[in-house]
């Protein structure tokens, strides 16, 4: 049987995206907060600040007035955990380089970690985000590959799309429609295409690949399964020897969101209108798209959304870009699991 090609370049470009979204996410943050630290390490020094304003924004800051050795006077924002502790008009210990001609404020109290946690925390985050990702591409691949080993059996089907409303996902998906397992129809039962003639068909959804194209009508199909259970999902191996990989489980019922329509477009070309003399090459038609070019538009909007989410919670530049880097990752990468037609 041949590899699910299609299948295999749609996971490892969603799996590319995961890993170099994600790189490019903790190698932002980890500069940034290398620079905090080691600004922090040369803050030897110590200046006797007083709040001015606490309670500033969604993350409760505080401004302090502070002197340092040269008797230059800094207003500086600082966020701390201890929101209570650092009320108004309250002193706060200020850390600073002496030998830095614009020295930065650091909060003298090692326990405030406000600023290293803000960088820090986040790259542990997209760490976890980042391998949830993988690893449902990881057990889907496992899945293709246990259950192809299952036992097969000769029955037809047929295909169907379906169109899904939400805007964040691929909007079209493909579905095969399956004879009632052989423990409820028998070794021998019969059904018609699709277990149209008989009750309990399965819904089982594939990854698109380009042999469903060519596919109109019932199917002749050999099914793939292992072990029993309701939870179990299904093989499906074209007869040119193409395995579809399954999303999700096997279906009783397809599901109510998804408006299905049958795979009976029929593909023509103008050179079949012509008699071609028996010495021209015909050439294959050029493909109308690329299916990755539209994880163009799902990275532009996942950056655009992650902008303006770093915006509305009043973040930094550092964690603007950090916000636009998770849309943009998140948004292509889960769309990459929804199966590009």
């Amino acid at each position: 049987m041949s590899r699910p090609g299609s299948a295999l370049r749609v996971g490892l470009f969603g799996v590319a995206v995961t890993l170099v979204g994600f790189a490019l996410f903790a190698a932002w943050l980890g500069f940034h907060a290398e620079r905090y630290l080691d600004a922090r390490d040369r803050a030897t020094a110590t200046a006797a600040g007083v709040v001015v304003e606490d309670r500033i924004g969604d993350m409760e800051d505080i401004r302090v007035r502070w002197t340092d050795g040269a008797g230059r006077e800094h207003v500086q924002r600082f966020g701390v955990y201890d929101v209570d502790r650092y009320a108004e008009n309250r002193p706060f210990p200020v850390a600073y380089d002496p030998a830095s001609a614009y020295p930065q404020g650091f909060p003298a109290d090692p326990n405030e970690t406000f600023v290293e946690d803000d960088l820090l925390v986040p790259i542990a985050l997209g760490a976890a985000v980042a391998l949830v990702l993988t690893g449902v591409w990881a057990r889907r691949g496992l899945r293709f590959l246990w259950t192809s080993r299952g036992p097969g059996r000769a029955v037809t089907a047929t295909v169907h799309l379906g169109r899904r409303p939400a805007r964040w996902r691929e909007p079209m998906t493909t579905w095969l429609k399956l004879p009632p397992p052989e423990e409820e129809t028998g070794a021998e039962g019969e059904t018609g295409a699709g277990g149209e003639t008989g009750a309990g068909a399965r819904w089982q959804r594939v990854m698109w690949d380009p042999a469903l194209d060519e596919v109109t009508g019932p199917v002749p199909v050999t099914v793939h399964h292992a072990g029993p259970g309701r939870r179990r999902s299904a093989v499906v191996a074209l007869a040119d020897g193409t395995r579809l990989v399954p999303l999700g489980r096997l279906r009783e019922q397809p599901p109510l969101s998804t408006e299905f329509e049958d795979r009976e477009a029929v593909r023509s070309d103008l050179r079949d209108a012509f008699v071609l003399p028996a010495d021209t090459v015909v050439r294959p038609a050029r493909p109308g798209r690329v299916w990755w070019r539209r994880s163009v538009f799902f990275g532009v909007t996942g950056v655009a959304v992650g902008l303006a989410t770093g915006l509305a919670f009043d973040a930094s530049l550092i964690g603007a870009v950090a916000c636009a880097l998770t849309g943009a990752t998140v948004l292509t990468s889960t769309w990459t699991l929804t199966s590009p037609q």
